[in-house]
């Protein structure tokens, strides 16, 4: 079962390059953030040629999350728990079956919080409290799941192309990386880094600055497994070619496999 989180900044704009990219690496799972469309305008026609059920959380012009799979899925949530009726959308989670028991999988878009100091970071950290809160229920069933999307935090100067430039940014802040912590504490694991445990795995460039070509780079999209489909980790990748592309998203692909054979 191969799950990716994919940051498409734009789902109108890179339809091309996300069908493109469905058809090569197949994925039975995708999450997608800053879909920045509603359910009419989402090329649904196009995702489910290329063999794609959708379940979308979208928003006009901003935001916006989507689930989509091959398989037959239920959506167990279109907000994160303890949401307002206002709540931004960013966040969507669905559940399929496997001949190894249910695996639920939760798409999210955390917010930047930047400025550092305002209102904005505070909503950043108290959707990260709310994002543990949601963690530990789905422990509680003892079952698959993996909690992927972006996470806009860098967890360690590890995975910041020049901490020193960060140090203001709220992806950085020592608040944020513990929010995160706290998430790995719980008993969580970052797949990326449960391969490659040191050096730089970057899933964001930005279009400023030359960014790409001089390769400065964040990690800022995760995915999170808890412990049961730890045990059934046996790849995980960051498609970085897609950074390359025609007008590509500022994000690329992230993807585990887990074996659920039976």
């Amino acid at each position: 079962m191969k799950i990716a989180t994919w940051n498409v900044n734009s789902v109108r704009k890179r339809t091309g390059n996300l069908v493109a990219w469905l058809q090569e690496a197949k994925p039975d799972i995708v999450v997608l953030q800053e879909i920045k469309a509603q359910e009419p305008t989402f090329p649904t026609a196009e995702v489910e040629a290329a063999g794609y059920k959708a379940a979308i959380v979208g928003q006009k012009g901003f935001n916006g999350v989507a689930f989509l799979s091959h398989h037959a899925f239920d959506v167990t949530a279109r907000a994160l728990p303890g949401a307002a009726e206002d709540e931004p959308a960013r966040y969507v989670e669905g559940r399929v079956y496997t001949p190894r028991g249910p695996l639920t999988v939760g798409g999210l878009y955390l917010p930047n919080g930047n400025p550092v100091g305002t209102e904005k970071f505070a909503y950043k950290l108290a959707w990260m409290e709310r994002l543990l809160g949601h963690a530990r229920e789905l422990l509680a069933r003892e079952e698959m799941f993996v909690l992927c999307g972006d996470y806009n935090v860098c967890p360690t100067d590890m995975d910041v192309f020049d901490p020193k430039a960060f140090a203001n940014d709220a992806l950085c802040q020592p608040e944020s990386r513990a929010a995160f912590r706290k998430l790995l504490n719980l008993g969580l694991t970052d797949a990326v880094r449960a391969f490659h445990p040191d050096g730089e795995q970057y899933t964001f460039w930005d279009y400023q600055a030359g960014a790409w070509p001089k390769g400065n780079g964040l990690r800022i999209d995760h995915l999170l497994l808890s412990p049961q489909a730890a045990d059934r980790l046996t790849a995980v990748g960051i498609d970085k070619a897609e950074r390359g592309k025609t007008e590509p998203s500022d994000h690329v692909p992230v993807w585990c496999e887990l074996d659920v054979a039976a």
